[in-house]
C-alpha cells in the first residue's frame, strides 16, 4: 500500500463530496472549488519534499490551541493529559496567535491540507481563530462543544469558510448531558440550528463507546443529523484515560462491528462525510501518528505523536514543522512500528504508553 497515494485519494473523495454538499450555497461552493485545486497542488508539494529531503509530509495536523474549557466532561483526555486546566498555575504556556499562524503558513507551504483545532475549548481562543483563518490554503475543523456559538461567531464563520465547526455530542440528550452537563445537548442543538439556518458547512463529533455504539451508528441517528444539516460525522473511539472506564473502549469484536457499520454508512449516505478515528487506520497500514499521517501540536508548541500520547522531544517553534517531522522520537516510533505496524484496533500509542515514554528518554 502506498500510504501517500491512499491519503491523497481520500482527500480528493472528501473534497468532491464536500463540493456536492455545498452547491446550495454559492460562496461555500466557490471556496470548496478553490480548495480542491489548492489541494491538488499540495499533493505535488508533499511529493517534492519527500523527493528532495526524504521527509513524509502528512496532510493533517491536530492542534490543541486552548488550555481552558467552560465544561468538565467525564473522561476528558485534554484534562487527563494536562492540556486543559482551570487554574492559571496548572495551565500550560500557550503560543501567540501569530506563532500559530506562522506554523500553519509553513505547514501549508509543505502541502499540509487540514489542521484539526482542539483544546480545551478552541472557541475560547477567538484571537487565535481570527488570526489563523487568514491561512486560506488550509481547512480548520474546529472541534467544539458548541456552547459559545452565537451571532458573533456565526458572522465569523460566514466570513471565513475554511473554518468548519465540528460540534461534540455523545448521542441524544440523556447521554450527552450525562457526560457534558445538564442542558448541554439542547445548547449544542441550538448551535446546530443556527448553522443550518445559515446554510453553513458543519459537522458533529461523537465519542463512541461500547454503551452508545448501537444508538450513534444507527440509520435513524445519522438520518436525524443529516436532516439537521450536518454534512460531516467524526466517530472518535473512546480511549480510557479515566481509570475504571476501560469497559467503554472497543475490543477486537467491536472494531469488526464498527468496520461493517462504516461500510454500510458510506454506501447509504452519499451526502455525508463519515470518518472513524482511529478505526480507519486499520486500512492504512496501522497507526498514523508521529508524522505518518498526522502529529499533534500542544498549546505550547510541543510536537507530540498524537493527543493521546503527549510525549515530546522537540518544539515546533524552535525547529518548525519540517524539523518536528524529523524528530528522534517520531523516527523511533516509526522504526519499531508502534506506528505503521500491525493494528488490531484501539489507540496503539495509548496502549503502549510506557514504551513510548521509554523511547522519549532515549531521544532526549
Amino acid at each position: 500500500m502506498n500510504l501517500a497515494t491512499y491519503m491523497s485519494d481520500a482527500i480528493r473523495r472528501i473534497m468532491t463530496k464536500a463540493y456536492r454538499n455545498v452547491l446550495s450555497n454559492p460562496w461555500e461552493a466557490k471556496t470548496v472549488w478553490r480548495l480542491q485545486n489548492t489541494f491538488l497542488k499540495s499533493e505535488k508539494k508533499r511529493a517534492a519534499v519527500k523527493k528532495k529531503e526524504g521527509i513524509d509530509v502528512p496532510p493533517f495536523l491536530i492542534c490543541s490551541i486552548a488550555t481552558t474549557c467552560n465544561l468538565h466532561c467525564k473522561g476528558c483526555y485534554a484534562r487527563a493529559n494536562g492540556i486543559a486546566a482551570d487554574s492559571q498555575e496548572e495551565q500550560k504556556k500557550t503560543l501567540t496567535p501569530m506563532e500559530w499562524r506562522s506554523i500553519f503558513e509553513e505547514a501549508a507551504s509543505m502541502g499540509v491540507n487540514f489542521a484539526l483545532l482542539a483544546g480545551g475549548e478552541p472557541m475560547m481562543r477567538r484571537d487565535i481563530l481570527e488570526e489563523v483563518a487568514n491561512v486560506k490554503d488550509m481547512v480548520f475543523p474546529i472541534f467544539t462543544n458548541g456552547t459559545l456559538i452565537g451571532h458573533s461567531y456565526i458572522e465569523f464563520l460566514k466570513k471565513h469558510l475554511n473554518m468548519i465547526p465540528v460540534i461534540s455530542i455523545e448521542g441524544m440528550e440523556h447521554s450527552t448531558d450525562e457526560r457534558r452537563g445538564k442542558g448541554m445537548y439542547k445548547r449544542a442543538m441550538q448551535s446546530v440550528e443556527m448553522l443550518h439556518n445559515e446554510d453553513l458547512f458543519f459537522g458533529t463529533s461523537i465519542t463512541v463507546t461500547t454503551e452508545n455504539f448501537d444508538l450513534v451508528t444507527s440509520d435513524a441517528f445519522v438520518d436525524n443529523l443529516r436532516d439537521l444539516g450536518c454534512k460531516l460525522i467524526v466517530y472518535v473511539e473512546y480511549v480510557p484515560t479515566e481509570p475504571g472506564t476501560e469497559y467503554l473502549a472497543f475490543g477486537e469484536a467491536d472494531m469488526d462491528k464498527m468496520e461493517a457499520v462504516q461500510a454500510h454508512q458510506r454506501e447509504r449516505y452519499h451526502d455525508v462525510i463519515i470518518i472513524s478515528f482511529p478505526g480507519d487506520e486499520q486500512h492504512l497500514g496501522g497507526c498514523l501518528a508521529a508524522g505518518r499521517g498526522f502529529f499533534h501540536i500542544g498549546p505550547d508548541g510541543s510536537a507530540e505523536p498524537c493527543p493521546f500520547s503527549p510525549f515530546s522531544d522537540r518544539n515546533v517553534i524552535d525547529i518548525g514543522v519540517k524539523g518536528a517531522l524529523a524528530s528522534p522520537l517520531f523516527r523511533k516510533l516509526r522504526e519499531v512500528h508502534l506506528v505503521g505496524g500491525e493494528h488490531s484496533g484501539g489507540c496503539a500509542l495509548f496502549e503502549h504508553r510506557e514504551e513510548v515514554e521509554a523511547m522519549l528518554k532515549e531521544a532526549v
